[in-house]
């Protein structure tokens, strides 16, 4: 009885504590029905915690001093607890991966059709079928730039027809069968005859954000290629665990153009780009920074919302001599440095997925310091207190896109504002001032055109 009663109390009076302590504010909104069961959810598992070793700790005690008996029940109901909940974890991602991996192959009927234009995957002339594509890569190559919207931001015609190429993870069974038909496509397309060629690692899902191509094909005047391969069909947080494959995939795909490009007296520039997860899965695969950016001879690099952690640490620290981190366009330097940057970071200093990591438990981040001085949308009163503010940037990362088509946000993991300004300067395209501001417009209105087209309902065929 007494082990019990000293678990309880301790467990409630943590509770306590830990609920009123995390009523705080946090880096995005969260609807109104978590943000006001967080505080008591979180102060019943702080206080479980507590309470368990608490009265087994006294259970053990009293029957070393020979006032109890071992307390063998009370040991095998919380190993029990403990098993139960990690095999209900595992459970729980195994019935959503089994969920989502057929959404991922699902086409989207107005993206299902095979393009009439040669010069993109899983056309008649492609060595890719749709369905191979899955659903990410059919509305990638399903979105190439029109010669209409070059005109509408521009003011000049094009001067070549826009190249992209997507290899979905079920075209072939192996990384090598899948780079192979990657580089079968670009030589088919003429992708190398392009004034650039940009490489993007996309994310979990096979998701390959079109706007920075769109602003590359735009601002090139159709001038460019573009190329991505797929390694899953699930959403990024149930695809950490395929950052190795996928990063040997894009150090694969950038050996095969080296290799192909030294065979050509002049070949296209070479860009990279990676959002959240693909900018984890790019910077794995150049882990030597500029040594393996100049042995690849890339142009330039821009990573977006990297989730926080090692890999960025350490490439921030590689690449500090020639890169440069911007929150939003307006801290785009001007005049850029001299030499100027070639790796470029997009981060939020308020996008969880980039401020989460496993520090957090117990060591003060430094976007959170004493001194109270605080970066763009993290709310002055936010402080860092041990174990809560973890769990807060944990449900911050489930609420960090709030995605409205066309109304584009700069917050938490949303850059969609960003990404016209940033992708121009990064990968040194020109636009004065009205062509930027008829790009911006343009990125905004392909978006609601695309999201349109996603939500037509109607046979596949």
């Amino acid at each position: 009885m007494l082990p019990a009663v000293l678990g309880t109390a301790a467990g409630v009076s943590i509770g306590v504590v830990v609920a009123a302590g995390s009523r705080g504010p946090t880096l995005v909104p969260w609807p109104a029905k978590v943000r006001a069961a967080f505080p008591f959810v979180v102060g019943a598992v702080a206080g479980a915690a507590v309470a368990l070793p608490v009265g087994l700790g006294a259970a053990l005690a009293l029957a070393v001093i020979g006032r109890g008996s071992w307390p063998v029940k009370p040991v095998a109901v919380g190993l029990g607890v403990l098993g139960a909940g990690v095999a209900a974890g595992a459970l729980g991602r195994g019935q959503a991966a089994k969920k989502l991996t057929p959404q991922g192959r699902d086409l989207d009927p107005a993206y299902a059709k095979a393009p009439l234009n040669p010069l993109v995957s899983g056309s008649a002339q492609s060595a890719v079928s749709m369905t191979e594509l899955g659903r990410e890569g059919a509305r990638f190559v399903g979105s190439v730039t029109s010669a209409d919207t070059i005109l509408a931001v521009t003011g000049l015609a094009p001067v070549a027809e826009p190249v992209r190429v997507f290899i979905g993870v079920d075209a072939a069974v192996t990384v090598e069968q899948r780079v192979g038909l990657a580089m079968a496509e670009l030589r088919r397309t003429g992708a190398f005859d392009r004034g650039s060629l940009l490489i993007q690692a996309p994310a979990g899902s096979g998701y390959a954000n079109s706007t920075p191509v769109d602003v590359l094909e735009i601002l090139t005047r159709g001038d460019a290629a573009s190329v991505a391969i797929g390694y899953g069909l699930l959403p990024s947080f149930l695809s950490l665990g395929k950052v190795p494959i996928a990063a040997q995939t894009q150090k694969l795909l950038l050996d095969a153009i080296t290799e192909e490009l030294a065979t050509r007296a002049k070949g296209p520039r070479l860009l990279l780009y990676g959002e959240s997860l693909g900018a984890k899965v790019q910077e794995a695969a150049v882990p030597g920074g500029p040594i393996d950016l100049d042995h690849y001879n890339i142009a330039a690099a821009l990573w977006v919302g990297t989730p926080g952690g090692e890999v960025a640490d350490r490439f921030h620290a590689l690449c500090q001599q020639e890169s440069i981190t911007v929150d939003r366009p307006e801290e785009i330097p001007v005049p850029l440095p001299t030499p100027r940057p070639r790796v470029w970071f997009l981060e939020h200093d308020g996008d969880p997925v980039v401020r989460f990591r496993p520090e957090l438990l117990a060591n003060r981040p430094a976007w959170l310091p004493l001194d109270g001085r605080r970066g763009r949308n993290i709310p002055d009163s936010m402080t860092w207190r041990p174990g809560i503010t973890y769990c807060q940037a944990l449900i911050d990362t489930l609420f960090a896109t709030n995605v409205k088509p066309g109304d584009f946000q700069s917050l938490g993991h949303d850059y969609r504002a960003d990404l016209g300004a940033v992708a121009t300067a990064a990968y040194d395209l020109a636009a004065d001032a009205a062509t930027a501001a008829r790009l911006e417009t343009q990125l905004r209105t392909l978006e609601k055109a695309k999201a349109e087209l996603i939500a037509q309902a109607g046979p596949v065929t």
